[in-house]
């Protein structure tokens, strides 16, 4: 299995995934239907609800800067803008909780169908749903460690800014430097995205997950930053060209079938965007493992991917980073 991994370049990685996805085309539907296909729901009507509780909070605000304090109007007008403000932060949360829960069923239907089908393991529907809800608790303790992560870069931004502002300012120094410190920032942000990405399929494939997940994906990495970063690039510029292309043909739209039209499109490509980035993903970690020489055996991987009783059996780190060869 390792030689199959050992040559695949950027080309390879998209046949590879292409490939997989048509051969093994009727449980990759049911997953998409059942996880995938609400999950793109999800994600592209918030987009259009979050537009119109927005507007509607606007209107009310330009309303009230435009009313007399203390009147009766003003108390009236307030007390709508609370209730939307109110009603628009719980939408968000509710978005996020549900969007959190399918994404991370979505990765662990995935990788671990996959991981059955290189083992060339019989795989059914109803047998991934079996295990999903066990590798869902490992993939949200990698989640809040990354979470963790992201919150302590987020610090370190606000702490820059603050300094930035003190010492040097708006000056010819102060741009070159905050330009130079920008660079850098958003850098370790792409690399820390990514290292979560396949930190993801460390937690399904392996015994390790959460901080000690992120740290596997960290020298899995190593050696091939460069291809993960720009298909992690690649991956995100697809999805904010739905988001754009979906806020203006759906949401600025005007006809009603028009918007329709275009939703279903947006819909469809969303999901289609969502299952391969999860195959390729999945897809690297396999070309990470070879390219450090961790040979996977394939029968021990099988054994590992059986499920007895309804409980999911990871993949120990003894079975799956296998020993080193010799070169």
């Amino acid at each position: 299995m390792d030689r199959k991994f050992q040559f695949l370049g950027f080309c390879g990685i998209f046949e590879e995934a292409l490939n997989v996805t048509v051969s093994y085309r009727k449980i990759f539907s049911q997953i998409t239907l059942s996880i995938i296909l609400p999950l793109s729901l999800i994600i592209l009507a918030q987009i259009e609800i979050s537009e119109y509780l927005f507007r509607e909070i606007i209107h009310n605000r330009y309303a009230l800067k435009h009313t007399q304090i203390g009147s009766q109007r003003y108390s009236k007008i307030s007390d709508i803008l609370s209730s939307q403000w109110t009603t628009f932060w719980l939408f968000k949360i509710s978005y996020f909780i549900f969007s959190l829960i399918l994404s991370l069923l979505s990765t662990s239907a995935v990788v671990y169908t996959i991981a059955c089908i290189y083992t060339e393991k019989e795989i059914a529907y109803k047998k991934v749903m079996k295990v999903v809800p066990k590798v869902w608790k490992r993939l949200m303790v990698t989640f809040i460690w990354n979470s963790i992560i992201a919150f302590a870069l987020i610090i370190v931004l606000v702490i820059g800014i603050i300094l930035w502002v003190v010492t040097l300012g708006p000056s010819v120094i102060g741009i070159t430097a905050a330009i130079i410190f920008l660079l850098i920032y958003f850098s370790g942000l792409v690399y820390i995205s990514f290292m979560w990405h396949l930190a993801g399929i460390v937690s399904v494939l392996e015994d390790v997950y959460g901080i000690q997940a992120m740290f596997k994906s960290k020298d899995l990495i190593k050696g091939n930053i460069g291809l993960c970063a720009v298909i992690f690039l690649l991956d995100k510029l697809c999805f904010i060209g739905i988001h754009l292309g979906f806020k203006a043909s759906v949401v600025g739209g005007n006809s009603i079938s028009g918007k329709i039209w275009y939703a279903c499109l947006w819909f469809m490509l969303l999901s289609m965007l969502i299952h391969f980035a999860l195959v390729i993903q999945t897809i690297i970690y396999f070309i990470c493992k070879s390219y450090h020489h961790e040979h996977s055996d394939k029968s021990s991987l099988s054994d590992h991917l059986e499920v007895y009783g309804g409980d999911y059996v990871p993949l120990y780190s003894k079975d799956v980073q296998l020993e080193h060869s010799e070169v």
